[in-house]
């Protein structure tokens, strides 16, 4: 088999970041990356909110947050009544949680792809409620169908309060078949929320047409949204169940407004983020998306081959505008997170390489991401470097 060709390069797409040019920034979906002009948006707007801080809080702020979150909505196809901005998706999660009126005996059930924080916010709330947290392992290699049936086995009605299934997974960069889930859940009587951290921008998604009981996803990773930025979308029948973490003036306004106001909480994050969305429209969605999944597709294969990885064996992520890959580590190479993150810092001092090393099912993987500003030759770098520093432990 050939190796993937890597797509033509968007011009002056690296230009658009403050990104250290003498790095390989091969981990957008971590963290992301902000442009330059989104940047400036929310300078400017951080520049009016110290000009007169009394005034920028109290003369049209909440209208203003509305207004974005109306825009936002609209690019992720949900209900702006029913969307509520929160600081990212662990936070949306966490609203969610603690809104259900958990009790003993009852239970949350994820999967064994779910991300790490999601986890401990799960068993916090269990912990705090009495109620119990159960994960459905699901092979990497599952095809949707089968997903759909373990999630099907693994449902308790009566018993099941929250099933979370991710739309794309942060461990394993696996697409779900979030849909088909939702609607075997829903055949049992069981809320779902998905997990859509990596999915906006990413992925051409109607968030209605899920069909969730909840959803979060974050616009600060492939929206280029700055840090912060994340969108809850939740079903008319929770609407009025919801409450935000912490209690503020917007308390008796009702969702979304109550969840989203957050006192002096620094808000300009927010209301840059349709910047994010101008600059990805201005590149043409679909280009941004077909380049961003073959560049992680060629890196895969690359890093892959000289890791002596057999191209069968690497895994496919599901879907053609995944742009996250993942590939096999050497057995015993970095199967805890203590060890899976020396081994990322390594490859970043050594390598000048930011990349993802995770740790799923005792197994160590390297999670590669193809953005607009990484070229072929970031990927080549680190197939022809990565194994002697793997040889080296």
């Amino acid at each position: 088999m050939t190796v993937p060709q890597p797509p033509e390069p968007i011009p002056g797409a690296r230009l658009l970041f403050s990104l250290d040019p003498s790095v390989s920034h091969l981990n957008h979906g971590s963290f992301g990356a902000v442009p330059i002009g989104v940047q400036r948006a929310q300078q400017r707007l951080r520049d009016e909110m110290e000009s007169n801080p009394l005034r920028f809080f109290t003369q049209g702020l909440v209208d203003r947050i509305a207004h974005t979150r109306r825009h936002l909505a609209g690019f992720l196809g949900a209900d702006p009544d029913g969307t509520a901005l929160v600081g990212n998706a662990t936070t949306g999660v966490a609203v969610v949680l603690q809104s259900l009126g958990l009790r003993p005996g009852d239970e949350v059930l994820t999967t064994d792809h779910g991300y790490g924080a999601v986890g401990f916010s799960v068993q916090r709330e269990c912990r705090r409620t009495g109620a119990t947290h159960r994960a459905l392992h699901v092979p990497l290699t599952a095809s949707d169908e089968e997903v759909v049936e373990i999630v099907r086995a693994g449902l308790r009605p009566g018993r099941t309060k929250l099933l979370v299934i991710d739309q794309l997974t942060s461990a394993t960069a696996r697409l779900f078949p979030a849909a088909a889930v939702v609607g075997v859940a829903r055949e049992h009587g069981v809320p779902v929320l998905v997990d859509a951290a990596h999915a906006p921008g990413m992925l051409p998604i109607t968030v209605a047409s899920i069909g969730a009981d909840f959803w979060v996803g974050n616009l600060h990773k492939w929206a280029f949204a700055p840090r912060g930025t994340a969108a809850l979308v939740v079903a008319p029948p929770w609407r009025e169940r919801i409450e935000p973490l912490v209690v503020s003036w917007e308390q008796e306004t009702g969702f979304p407004a109550r969840v989203e106001w957050q006192a002096t909480l620094d808000y300009t994050s927010w209301l840059a983020a349709p910047a994010g969305l101008f600059t990805l429209r201005s590149l043409g969605l679909d280009r941004v998306r077909a380049h961003n999944a073959a560049l992680a597709a060629y890196g895969q294969r690359v890093v892959g081959d000289a890791l002596g990885v057999a191209p069968a064996d690497l895994p496919e992520p599901g879907g053609p505008t995944v742009s996250m890959r993942l590939i096999p580590l050497p057995r015993g190479v970095a199967t805890t997170m203590d060890a899976a993150k020396a081994l990322g810092a390594r490859i970043a001092e050594r390598l000048a390489a930011e990349v993802a090393v995770m740790t799923w099912n005792d197994r160590g993987w390297l999670r590669l991401c193809g953005q607009i500003y990484n070229t072929p030759d970031e990927y080549d770098r680190l197939a022809v470097r990565l194994p002697a520093l793997l040889a080296k432990g």
